[in-house]
């Protein structure tokens, strides 16, 4: 007959604690008459001493998130027990959607016991119970068991998260109400404490899902995303190009001749084709939806440039596969952090753990750098080569070193017009460069940890950052503080890619999270759960509906941004994936992993495949997983992928450091 008694103490203790807390935070706010009331319908008005006072100062930040006691440790393993047997027991329909609570409910168990001080009992839960959750839930698991006094969780990342968050299970009517029935049978006022305060289930009409449906979406910090997550509209079409593709049709017309008269037709051809294809996408966005900066006259003469090469560019599919150029960096393993080719594939950059920046030409042309301010002067600046005479020969080299940073450099990013570059490093800080004076132009401070990534617009003056600190933010070269910070990961933010049209960022975590965010109004519009481990790779496809994400679990996921939901898992790869790239035409799709191999994924083929149409979003569509889309494979003597990057006219360029140990 005690535990009912204690039971009840216990309840009364901390009842008394958030009364005391609320009025503590009504002083604070110096809202005397509500106090009043509240002391006197509580009957507390004797009750307030200095002693509360005291006590009741940290309880006001806590209280909301505190954790309530049962008053015997005890009952905790018997309830969780019985739990998992009537997961068991179920019938096999609603089997799977009731398991998906026995992992938050253990969690808040450990951290309920923990919390009131229990360590022993909580050390025991975790030892018996712990083993049995899902595999990718194990690394956060064995994070959790350090923490067994109550101390140990201020400041954590993990036990705020989830005291903070609730955990997002999607479950049908009939699941839920099964689970209802059950929880009003037994009263285990343990369970049910859990349940009401730290979990939010997002219910749906219709038949319960099966174990393949759940595992799709499974894996994330927090459970899955809510179907509200991903209904905002998203405008995943392209930009409508400029006008100026027309220009190499009339130079073509201007050099009469019998040779010149085939790619005259073939240009005319292909040129309305491009403007058709985006003229006519009812899903872009505005033009002046995002204001973007004007074409200057060099960037015209450089669209017209690749649009010709465009024009001598291989179509690529299961019969005619990319000839691959492979860059080994020789002694410079565990030196070399990241690896970027520009977009006209003339440069390399490569990031070192010793905080320098290297920058090769991949062509004929040397790197030289500006004129001295002297000889500038002298310059006609009328004279149709300007821009060549201001360059100085006698500076001419093939490689060139950027020093500043004062940390290791995790990834540098080229502009669209290739004069400018930007690097982000351990030392918090966002550098940008030069690429013709080769000094650095703007140092930019708004990340207070390490930024993991940075990403130029394919249109030019902003760049995005992600970091250690659970944010990423949108930038523009202009400006020394941030344009948006979009926050809502709940661990790192590991990488970072812009949409084609630049009007939205795609993010991924080490929460096990994709996000979509739009940068006009800084909020997520998309939410994709489905990775068991941190994500380090992004990729959107050439016609912008699809994102490609891949990282630590060795899988490469394709997604729809139109309804937010998975379509593929690429698997193969037995290692992280660190690297994806779409070819031109958008018909294949690569991924470069650290288990040294490049594999070819038939994407034109999948897309076929696809029902993108009437889809059921609450039950997870079927996800395409067969072998038979990867086209081929290709191993690499002892180098990890770092990089991917097809040139204009389809030729695989892919950058590694060769590993002799």
């Amino acid at each position: 007959m005690q535990a009912p008694v204690t039971e009840t103490t216990g309840n009364k203790m901390s009842d008394k604690n958030t009364l005391l807390a609320v009025l503590q935070l009504l002083r604070k706010y110096n809202l005397k008459g509500t106090e009043e009331q509240l002391k006197k319908e509580a009957n507390l008005t004797d009750v307030v001493s200095t002693d509360d006072t005291a006590q009741t100062d940290s309880e006001v930040s806590s209280v909301l998130s505190a954790y309530k006691s049962e008053g015997d440790p005890e009952v905790y393993e018997g309830a969780y027990t019985e739990l998992k047997r009537f997961v068991e027991g179920a019938l096999d329909i609603y089997k799977h959607e009731l398991g998906m609570i026995l992992y938050p409910v253990f969690v808040h168990m450990y951290l309920e016991l923990v919390y009131n001080g229990h360590e022993e009992q909580a050390i025991k839960l975790m030892e018996r119970f712990g083993p049995d959750q899902e595999e990718y839930y194990q690394a956060d698991l064995k994070r959790l068991s350090y923490v067994t006094k109550k101390d140990h969780m201020k400041g954590n990342e993990l036990t705020d998260t989830f005291k903070s968050s609730e955990f997002i299970i999607r479950m049908s009517r009939d699941t839920l109400s099964i689970l209802k029935r059950h929880l009003q049978e037994k009263k285990h006022s343990v369970l049910l404490n859990i349940i009401q305060e730290h979990l939010y289930f997002d219910m749906y009409e219709g038949v319960a899902r099966n174990k393949q449906q759940i595992e799709a979406t499974a894996g994330a910090i927090v459970g899955e995303a809510t179907r509200q997550d991903n209904k905002a509209k998203v405008y995943y079409g392209l930009l409508k190009e400029p006008d100026i593709q027309y220009l190499p049709v009339e130079e073509e017309e201007d050099g009469e001749g019998d040779g010149a008269d085939k790619p005259k037709k073939k240009k005319a051809k292909k040129d309305p084709l491009f403007s058709k294809k985006t003229k006519c996408d009812p899903n872009a966005p505005l033009l002046c939806r995002m204001p973007l900066p004007d074409l200057k006259d060099a960037d015209k003469l450089e669209k017209v440039k690749a649009l010709r090469e465009a024009c001598k560019r291989m179509t690529l599919g299961p019969d005619t596969l990319p000839s691959i150029c492979f860059y080994t960096l020789l002694n410079s393993a565990g030196v070399v952090t990241s690896a970027e080719v520009s977009e006209d594939s003339s440069l390399l950059a490569v990031g070192f753990t010793d905080s320098i920046i290297k920058v090769w030409t991949l062509v004929p042309q040397k790197l030289r750098a500006m004129k001295s301010a002297e000889q500038l002067q002298d310059i006609d600046r009328e004279a149709d080569d300007v821009l060549v005479r201001m360059m100085d020969d006698r500076s001419a080299e093939t490689c060139r070193i950027l020093h500043g940073h004062n940390g290791p450099v995790y990834r540098v990013a080229f502009s669209p017009d290739r004069l400018l570059l930007l690097s982000c490093s351990e030392d918090t800080t966002v550098r940008l460069w030069s690429l013709q004076t080769w000094t650095c132009l703007v140092c930019y401070k708004g990340h207070i940890f390490p930024v993991w990534d940075v990403r130029f617009a394919p249109h030019g003056y902003y760049f995005a950052t992600a970091g250690h600190d659970k944010t990423a933010r949108l930038w523009a070269t202009d400006q020394h503080q941030p344009l948006r910070i979009f926050a809502g990961h709940f661990s790192d933010v590991d990488c970072v890619q812009f949409h084609p049209n630049s009007n939205y960022v795609a993010t991924g975590s080490s929460d096990r999270t994709v996000r979509l965010w739009d940068c006009v109004t800084g909020n997520h519009v998309r939410l994709m759960t489905g990775h068991k481990a941190p994500i380090y790779s992004l990729c959107f496809s050439v016609e912008g509906r699809f994102l490609a994400s891949a990282g630590a679990d060795s899988r490469v996921l394709l997604w729809d941004l139109a309804h937010g939901h998975l379509l593929a898992e690429l698997t193969g790869h037995k290692g992280p994936i660190h690297t994806l790239a779409f070819s031109r035409d958008g018909h294949i799709l690569t991924s470069g992993s650290l288990d040294c191999s490049v594999k070819l994924w038939d994407f034109s083929r999948l897309a076929e495949e696809m029902v993108l149409e009437d889809v059921n979003v609450s039950h997870n569509p079927d996800i395409k997983k067969s072998d038979s889309y990867l086209l081929r494979s290709y191993g690499t003597k002892n180098s990890p992928l770092l990089h991917l990057h097809f040139t204009r006219r389809n030729v695989l360029l892919a950058a590694g450091m060769y590993d002799g140990s």
